[in-house]
């Protein structure tokens, strides 16, 4: 397993009063993310559990994208990934954003 770990700035915060919100599966090559709501409103942070090595540079640019166009603010982000690719990343982070800004049920 490779760990690896972001700290970036980020420049909106994200909506909604939901603590915690999970999108995702980690078996068949998925990855499952787990979003916190426990940080300053200017920072996410993301740590990730990934099988495949060597892929840090990847990983940096999708995160650092996501972050950037995505209100991702006051967000700790948990990534246990089983060989996703890097479009199936983004779209696991935006579904994750999305529900934690739903309103709780």
């Amino acid at each position: 397993m490779e760990k690896l770990s972001f700290r970036l700035t980020a420049p909106r915060s994200a909506g909604g009063s939901r603590a915690q919100a999970i999108v995702g599966v980690v078996a068949s090559g998925n990855l499952e993310v787990l979003l916190e709501r426990n940080l300053p409103a200017d920072v996410c942070t993301i740590d990730i559990a990934t099988a495949a090595h060597g892929f840090g540079m990847v990983w940096d640019a999708v995160v650092r994208d996501f972050v950037a166009r995505r209100s991702a603010g006051g967000l700790r982000i948990s990534i246990n990934d089983g060989g996703a690719r890097p479009d199936t990343v983004a779209l696991r982070l935006a579904q994750g954003v999305r529900k934690i800004e739903e309103p709780e049920r």
